[in-house]
């Protein structure tokens, strides 16, 4: 069970959306920051709609109040003429972690009472 408290705003950076610049005929990578800027310990788990084409590294984790963590986002190679791109999005949840838990992911902090605040990136293609 997580805190009863809503957790807090995170930054990230890039702040908006996430921009992948052609080609497309090889894998792309780039980063996201994710900053905890609350007094609370979070856990955090990013998705994506289109897990064919993008991928995250780390996918999940834990951060400590005022910690940041650095992600690799990576777009396989596409045909961006014959694809729709246009709903791509990255999607960032997170939670506060219950007191005194230890810093482990845990899924179930999701499926809790808690508070789960979601963020979406949309992501455009420049081609």
């Amino acid at each position: 069970m997580a805190s009863s408290a809503p957790p807090d705003d995170i930054q990230t950076q890039p702040n908006a959306k996430f921009v992948f610049n052609s080609p497309y005929d090889d894998k792309l990578t780039y980063h996201i920051k994710i900053n905890n800027s609350s007094t609370r310990r979070i856990v955090w788990a990013i998705k994506t709609n289109n897990a064919m084409r993008l991928g995250v590294d780390p996918p999940c984790g834990v951060l400590d109040p005022k910690e940041t963590v650095l992600m690799a986002v990576s777009c396989n190679a596409f045909d961006f003429a014959s694809e729709d791109t246009s709903n791509d999005h990255i999607s960032i949840e997170w939670t506060n972690t219950p007191e005194g838990a230890a810093k482990q992911f845990r899924r179930e902090w999701f499926q809790g009472d808690g508070m789960v605040r979601r963020k979406n990136l949309p992501i455009e293609y420049n081609p």
